[in-house]
C-alpha cells in the first residue's frame, strides 16, 4: 500500500482535517501520480457538507489533480516516471455499455467510479480524491499534461475547464454567435475564456456588479446586472447560446427570454435546491433547457490540448492545506477570483 498525507471530511458539520490515506499498490495498467495541485471545486463542498444525498465519510474530495508519475504499471504504454499527468472526475467505468464505447464515460450505464465518494468497480472499494499527496489510477483515466505550462494554473481544467468546453463544443459556438454567460465564478471566468477563443461574442450576467470590470478583462464583451429585472429587455430574442454556471437555486426564466429562436441553454451548475421556469418561455420561442456534464476521456484531453494550445488557464489563488476550511467559505461567499488551488506539498 502507498501511504498519503491528505485531509478529509468526517461529517456534514464538522471541518475537514488531516487524515492518512492508503492508496492501493499499482496495478499493471495503473499509474502512481505524486500530486503538486489540486483545485477546489464547489462540488467538494457540496460533497463534504452531505449536500448531494449521502456522503461515505472520511471523504477526501478533489478532482482537479495535477502531479508527476513517479511509477507506473508493466502494462502502461503512455506514461512514464517523470511525465505530468492530470486526473480529473472519474478514475474508473465499466467499459462495455453503450456511453463507454462511445467515449463518454461520464454517462457509463453500469458504475461510474468517480474520483471521490464513490466506489471503485469491484462496488465495494471507496474512492478518494486529490486532497492527498497521491493517488494511484489507471492509466486510461489519467491525462497528459504538456511540460513548461503553469501547472497549478492547469488542475482546475480537469472540472471547470472540460465542463463548460464541452457544451460550447457540442453546440458548435464559434466566431459570429452570442453567448451569455450566468454566473463569474470558477466555471463562468472559464466560459468566458473558452467562448471568446471560439469566437464568440460574450454576455456575463452577474448578481455582483464589482464583477464587470474583471468580466471584460477575461474577454466579454459585455455584462449585465441580473439582480435589475429591467436589465434583460433589450436582450430578448438577441442570444444563441446560454451557458449557466451558477450552482445555487435561481430563476432561468430571464435567459430563456433572451435566447433567440430554437436556441439552447445548458445547466452546468447543479444547485441542491429547486430552481424555477415558466413554461412560455420555452414555449414561445420553441427554445431547449439542457445539461452537461464533464467529458469523457477522450474529450477531456482535448479540451487540456486545446486550452495548451491558446494558452488558456484558470485565474487561480494557491492556498496551503491548512487553510482548505477557510477556502471552503469564501468559495460560498464567492471570494475568490477564481479558483482555489491546494499546494499539495503542504499537506
Amino acid at each position: 500500500m502507498i501511504s498519503s498525507k491528505a485531509y478529509a471530511a468526517f461529517s456534514a458539520a464538522k471541518p475537514l482535517r488531516s487524515f492518512r490515506l492508503e492508496r492501493r499498490d499499482p496495478r499493471p495498467d495503473d499509474i502512481v501520480i505524486e500530486i503538486a495541485y489540486c483545485g477546489i471545486c464547489h462540488s467538494d463542498i457540496h460533497t463534504a457538507r452531505g449536500e448531494w444525498g449521502p456522503t461515505a465519510y472520511p471523504c477526501v474530495p478533489g478532482h482537479e489533480i495535477v502531479g508527476t508519475v513517479v511509477a507506473a504499471g508493466k502494462k502502461v504504454r503512455g506514461f512514464k516516471p517523470g511525465d505530468l499527468a492530470g486526473v480529473g472526475c472519474l478514475v474508473d467505468s465499466c467499459g462495455t455499455c453503450k456511453p463507454c464505447r462511445a467515449s463518454e464515460e461520464q454517462f457509463c450505464q453500469k458504475h461510474i467510479s468517480f474520483t471521490y465518494n464513490s466506489t471503485e468497480q469491484d462496488g465495494t472499494t471507496p474512492t478518494q480524491g486529490g486532497y492527498s499527496t497521491h493517488i494511484v489510477v489507471r492509466e486510461k483515466f489519467a491525462f497528459r499534461i504538456k511540460k513548461g505550462v503553469p501547472l497549478a494554473r492547469v488542475a482546475p481544467l480537469l472540472c471547470a475547464g472540460i465542463t463548460t468546453y464541452s457544451p460550447l463544443k457540442r453546440h458548435k459556438i464559434a466566431k459570429g454567435h452570442r453567448v451569455g454567460v450566468v454566473g463569474l465564478g470558477g466555471l463562468g471566468h472559464m466560459a468566458v475564456k473558452l467562448a471568446r477563443a471560439m469566437g464568440a461574442h460574450v454576455t456575463v450576467f452577474s448578481t455582483s456588479p464589482g464583477k464587470e470590470r474583471d468580466a471584460r478583462k477575461l474577454g466579454a464583451n459585455d455584462f449585465v446586472l441580473s439582480t435589475k429585472p429591467e436589465n434583460f429587455g433589450p436582450l430578448a430574442n438577441t442570444l444563441d447560446f446560454v451557458l449557466d454556471t451558477v450552482s445555487a437555486k435561481h430563476d432561468f426564466t430571464p435567459y430563456l427570454m433572451a435566447l433567440k429562436n430554437d436556441a439552447t441553454m445548458v445547466l452546468v451548475g447543479a444547485s441542491p435546491d429547486a430552481s424555477e421556469v415558466i413554461a412560455s418561455s420555452l414555449i414561445m420561442g420553441r427554445k431547449r433547457l439542457t445539461g452537461s456534464l464533464i467529458g469523457g476521456v477522450k474529450e477531456t484531453q482535448e479540451m487540456l490540448d486545446y486550452c495548451f494550445r491558446k494558452k488558456i488557464y484558470c485565474d487561480i489563488e494557491l492556498i496551503p492545506a491548512a487553510k482548505i476550511n477557510e477556502a471552503y467559505e469564501r468559495t460560498i461567499k464567492g471570494d475568490v477570483k477564481y479558483r482555489f488551488v491546494i499546494d499539495a506539498a503542504t499537506f
